[in-house]
């Protein structure tokens, strides 16, 4: 009996081919998970198919206990390392997603959706990780609105920047060659060191608008830093001109934004000046880089 169902299922894959896994977007065409390494269930049907059979459907949750691995509840996570970054963000400070443990959503009363995570967070730089809860809402109705987020963390902070922050500081504030760079990363996704601060406080910055810009239908990632550069220093705040490179991994649009940027360790990050560009329909998505 062993040895007949063996040969059985090596004639079926020989005639029906390995199985495939795609996501229906809405309305549009079905694609494969392995279009982008980030892909995630978009909150519609999967559907398991084999060549020649029925499709089974699996509904993704969008209310209630969330799979933690699903889209819902990681877009919403994303927001939170957001939310995170314009709080404590620094050149020498950013933080991401590493693992949504869990997760909830429900409606409330038309007014939009709440969201409660359980996640592991991040510091890159320091490689320092720690356990946060967060609740998240993303209001409904017509127009734009940002999300509002609450979130606490546990040894998240524990990296000491003070030093690598004040020296950078200090080397930048009267400096006679204001610094500049372009294409952070490069085309085959490399940091030069003495880029590296800029890179981090290019990717904090972006989480001010990534952050303002969410919503239940998008996922961003801040791609590379297109260029910056740095002008004069005024009241104590060191100020940037950059020119930044958003990834909206659903649309899979590359969203071009230009910031006027401030910061100093005492005052952190502030984001004073954003201004779209338009959209540059042939554009792809630079190497990323998180190093």
């Amino acid at each position: 009996m062993g040895w007949t169902l063996l040969i059985l299922l090596v004639v079926l894959t020989v005639v029906h081919g390995n199985p495939t896994v795609m996501v229906r977007t809405g309305s549009g065409p079905t694609v494969g998970f392995d279009q982008h390494p980030n892909s995630v269930p978009l909150g519609e049907d999967i559907q398991t198919t084999t060549e020649g059979e029925s499709e089974v459907v699996e509904e993704v949750m969008t209310t209630g206990v969330l799979n933690p691995s699903h889209y819902p509840a990681r877009r919403a996570a994303t927001v939170v390392q957001h939310y995170l970054n314009t709080r404590y963000g620094s050149p020498y400070r950013w933080i991401f997603l590493s693992t949504v443990h869990s997760g909830s959503a429900e409606e409330v009363a038309e007014m939009g959706r709440k969201y409660q995570l359980a996640l592991t967070m991040q510091e890159m730089i320091s490689n320092v990780s720690g356990q946060c809860s967060a609740e998240l809402f993303f209001p409904g109705g017509e127009g734009q609105s940002a999300p509002q987020v609450q979130a606490s963390c546990e040894g998240l902070h524990q990296s000491n920047t003070t030093a690598q922050e004040e020296a950078f500081y200090q080397q930048h504030r009267t400096s006679n060659n204001l610094a500049s760079g372009n294409n952070i990363p490069d085309s085959y996704g490399h940091v030069e060191p003495s880029m590296k601060p800029f890179w981090h406080l290019g990717g904090v910055a972006s989480s001010f608008i990534m952050l303002r810009e969410s919503n239940e239908s998008t996922l961003y990632n801040m791609a590379q830093v297109a260029n910056f550069t740095q002008l004069e220093t005024e009241k104590d705040q060191l100020r940037f001109n950059y020119h930044v490179l958003l990834h909206e991994m659903i649309s899979q649009e590359i969203i071009h934004w230009k910031l006027l940027v401030t910061w100093s360790p005492e005052q952190g990050v502030q984001v004073l000046q954003t201004e779209l560009q338009p959209k540059c329909h042939h554009c792809e998505a630079p190497p990323n880089t998180t190093n």
